[in-house]
């Protein structure tokens, strides 16, 4: 059977359970049924640009290397989703009133934040605005160095990331007046995160299925909306090492609709102010 997806594409059930193959092995990403239109509707530019006709005709070109960046262009093409600011904005109040607090408490001196999958780098630049506001009402000034570190599989996400330039929906979407003001720069129609926010969040190119334990250990891993894409198998795996990097009492927070039940019990729920996040066990 072969089904039509415009006038030009066309993918097979043989076609689609293939690249259901190739996500997976690339990235981990589980691509169920029912989801060809989301892999023309994806691929669709990027076919045309290669002059490719078919599903099939791509996985040809896969499978022979011809080209080392189609690879990469595809994974882009199939990971970026969309995202927008102080997202779950509960869980950067449960991070301001409880936990900066509690490790301010202890004469910690550095703090280390994961924002993994960090698409188009709202979320970093969420935490250190974060930051930088408590900063600003703290009474003496003082709460530990913070340093954040931002990963995704998409390079094009992290391109534009980096920049932390953003103009339509992306400068407004979720950003009220108040941090619009505090931490951006209007630049001609759209604006640009501040020096003081950026530096604090470095950006690096990561696969979550893959080892990340170069990346250091961390107190707090942001890993939001992003393993509902794994398998179950995969899920515990990423959840097992991200368990062992962080630090001892260090804080775990996942999407609103995510949760740890059935993959680990390493974490305790926490919940304050609205917001829920998992704290490693002792």
């Amino acid at each position: 059977m072969q089904t039509s997806v415009s006038s030009e594409l066309t993918l097979s059930g043989g076609d689609f359970k293939k690249f259901q193959a190739f996500l997976e092995d690339a990235c981990g990403i589980v691509l169920g049924a029912g989801k060809e239109y989301l892999v023309t509707s994806r691929l669709s530019g990027l076919m045309r640009m290669y002059d490719i006709n078919s599903v099939g005709e791509l996985m040809i070109h896969l499978q022979t290397g011809r080209n080392p960046r189609l690879r990469t262009s595809i994974i882009d093409a199939m990971t970026t989703n969309e995202t927008f600011w102080f997202r779950d904005a509960a869980h950067f109040r449960l991070l301001e009133d409880r936990v900066l607090p509690a490790f301010a408490a202890t004469g910690k001196l550095r703090i280390r934040i994961w924002s993994a999958a960090c698409s188009f780098g709202q979320e970093p630049y969420n935490l250190s605005m974060v930051i930088e506001d408590t900063k600003v009402r703290s009474p003496s000034g003082q709460i530990p160095r913070v340093e954040i570190i931002a990963t995704d599989i998409s390079t094009m996400a992290l391109e534009e990331a980096r920049k932390g330039v953003y103009s339509g929906m992306a400068a407004s979407r979720g950003l009220d007046s108040g941090k619009r003001n505090r931490h951006f720069t209007v630049r001609g129609d759209g604006i640009e995160v501040k020096p003081e926010i950026k530096k604090r969040v470095s950006f690096r190119e990561l696969n979550l299925t893959k080892g990340y334990e170069l990346l250091g250990r961390f107190d707090v891993i942001f890993c939001r909306n992003v393993l509902i894409y794994f398998s179950g198998n995969q899920k515990q795996d990423i959840l097992k090492r991200m368990a062992r990097i962080l630090n001892p009492g260090g804080y775990l927070f996942l999407g609103s609709t995510e949760s740890l039940a059935g993959h680990t019990d390493q974490f305790e729920m926490v919940s304050e102010s609205g917001g829920i996040g998992y704290r490693l066990k002792s």
